[in-house]
C-alpha cells in the first residue's frame, strides 16, 4: 500500500460536478508558489537534441554526446549516468534502426513509464497526492479515431522497444496511452517552444477553468504551480488546459475533443470576451449574422488546412479583413503564423510588422499574467534589438520580465538569463 504523503497548504477534495480537484488551506498572493512536482517520466523532443541536456533539461553549449548512439547529449557524466536507465531503452535501437528510428514522443514517454513502473516499490515524489495508475483516462469516451491512434501507438511501442522492454497486457497499454493522452504535459521554454513531453501525476489533479487562478510553468524537469490571482483559503485552484485566446465555442470544442468535458466557468457562461474576440468591421452596410458565421467557418477551415506558407497567410488575411477587425482572433492567428514564417525566412522586418499588429490585441484578450503575452514581448524585444532598435527592444523585454517574475518566479533561470541579456552580458 502506497500511503499519500500530501502537500503543505494543498488538499485534494471532491469538486462539485468535476470529480477530484485541489483547493488551498491558506491564502496565496499573486506570483506565490503553491507547489512543485518533479516529472514522473519525461522525454526531450528529438528537435532539441544537442541543445538541451536529456537528463535535466538545461540549455547550454558544449554538451557531451553519448559515445554509443551519438544522439543523446548531457551536461556531464553525472547527468548521463542518471539518465542511462531510460536512455538504454533507445540507445541500441537508434543505432540499429538508424534513420528509420521514429517513435512518437508519446510512445517514447510510455516506454519510459513502463520501465519505471516495473521497478517502482514505493510512492514517487511526483505522486504525493495521486498515483500515476489512478489518473483519469476516459477510455469509454474515446471515438474510433482516438482508439485507432492508441492501437498505432501500441504497434510503434512493440516495433521499437520489444527487445529492451517487457510489456503489460494489451488492455493495460490501452489504459496507459489513454491516460497520457489526457494528462501528458508539453514542456515549454520561455518563448513557448516545445522542449518535450512529460507526466506530472499531482499536477493532473488540477481542474480546468477559462478564468484560471494558477499557472503551470517549468524549471528543468519540475513543474511549478504559481498563483496568477489572489487565492483565498478553501478556494479551488484552476489552471487552463487550452489556449485562452479563442472564443467560447472554439474552447468548448477543444475541451470536448481532448478532455471530454465542457467548461462552465464564468467566462464560458457569460461569453463576455467573445464580441471582442470575433470583432467585425464597422461598415456602412451592416454585416449579417450569416456573413459572420460563414467567415468564422472559413477561418476555422483555413486554420485547419494551414501549411505555414506566407502567401496563404496574406491571402487569408486579405479575405477576412473586409469583415473581421484586425483584432479578431482568426485574423490574429494568421498574423501570428505569418510572423513565424517571416522569422524562419529571416525576414525580420516582416516579422516585426506582423508582431506589432498582434501584440496590442494579445494584451486585451489574454489574462494579465499570460505566458503567451510574455513570449510575444520576448520575441519582439529580441527582434527590435537585432534591428538596432535597442531602446524599444529593452522596453519590450522589461514587459516580458514583469510577467515572467510572476509566472516563473524571480529566481527562475529564465528570469536570471533575461536580466543578463538586458544588461548585455
Amino acid at each position: 500500500m502506497m500511503e499519500s504523503e500530501g502537500i503543505a497548504g494543498i488538499e485534494q477534495f471532491d469538486s462539485p460536478g468535476k470529480g477530484r480537484g485541489l483547493r488551498v488551506s491558506r491564502a496565496y498572493g499573486v506570483g506565490e508558489l503553491l507547489f512543485s512536482c518533479p516529472a514522473y517520466s519525461y522525454v526531450l523532443s528529438v528537435n532539441e537534441r544537442g541543445f538541451i541536456c536529456e537528463q535535466c533539461f538545461t540549455r547550454k553549449k558544449g554538451l557531451a554526446k553519448c559515445g554509443k548512439c551519438k544522439k543523446a547529449f548531457y551536461c556531464n557524466v553525472n547527468c548521463q549516468k542518471k539518465n542511462w536507465p531510460m536512455h538504454k531503452l533507445e540507445c541500441h535501437a537508434m543505432c540499429v534502426f538508424g534513420e528509420n528510428w521514429c517513435p512518437s514522443e508519446t510512445v517514447r514517454l510510455v516506454a519510459r513509464i513502463i520501465a519505471r513502473l516495473r521497478h517502482q516499490r514505493e510512492r514517487s515524489p511526483s505522486e504525493k497526492l495521486l498515483l500515476l495508475r489512478d489518473m483519469e483516462g476516459h477510455m469509454e469516451d474515446m471515438d474510433n479515431e482516438k482508439r485507432e491512434m492508441n492501437e498505432a501507438h501500441i504497434a510503434g511501442l512493440h516495433h521499437f522497444y520489444s527487445k529492451h522492454l517487457d510489456f503489460p497486457d494489451h488492455q493495460a497499454l490501452l489504459t496507459l496511452f489513454s491516460q497520457i493522452h489526457c494528462n501528458g504535459f508539453t514542456v515549454e521554454d520561455e518563448e513557448l517552444s516545445n522542449l518535450g513531453l512529460a507526466v506530472f501525476p499531482d499536477i493532473a489533479l488540477l481542474n480546468h477553468s477559462c478564468c484560471p487562478n494558477v499557472i503551470v510553468t517549468y524549471q528543468g524537469i519540475n513543474a511549478e504551480v504559481r498563483a496568477v490571482q489572489e487565492i483565498r483559503p478553501g478556494q479551488e485552484i484552476y489552471t487552463s488546459y487550452i489556449d485562452l485566446l479563442y472564443p467560447t465555442e472554439d474552447r468548448i470544442e477543444r475541451l470536448r475533443d481532448v478532455y471530454y468535458f465542457s467548461c462552465d466557468c464564468k467566462e464560458c457562461k457569460t461569453k463576455s470576451m467573445d464580441v471582442e474576440k470575433i470583432k467585425v468591421r464597422k461598415l456602412s452596410d451592416e454585416i449579417s449574422q450569416k456573413e459572420i458565421r460563414d467567415m468564422v467557418r472559413y477561418a476555422r477551415n483555413a486554420m485547419e488546412d494551414f501549411r505555414r506558407l506566407l502567401e496563404m497567410c496574406e491571402l487569408s488575411i486579405d479575405k477576412m479583413s473586409p469583415v473581421f477587425d484586425d483584432a479578431n482572433i482568426y485574423v490574429l492567428h494568421m498574423m501570428y503564423q505569418a510572423m513565424g514564417i517571416c522569422l524562419f525566412m529571416e525576414n525580420y522586418d516582416g516579422a516585426v510588422r506582423y508582431g506589432e499588429k498582434v501584440m496590442k490585441p494579445y494584451t486585451v484578450l489574454y489574462p494579465a499574467f499570460s505566458l503567451n503575452i510574455a513570449s510575444m514581448y520576448l520575441k519582439m524585444g529580441r527582434l527590435y534589438i537585432a534591428l538596432d532598435r535597442k531602446s524599444t527592444g529593452i522596453s519590450a523585454l522589461q514587459k516580458a520580465l514583469a510577467i515572467m517574475e510572476v509566472v516563473h518566479g524571480k529566481d527562475h533561470t529564465y528570469v536570471t538569463e533575461l536580466k543578463q541579456e538586458m544588461r548585455g552580458e
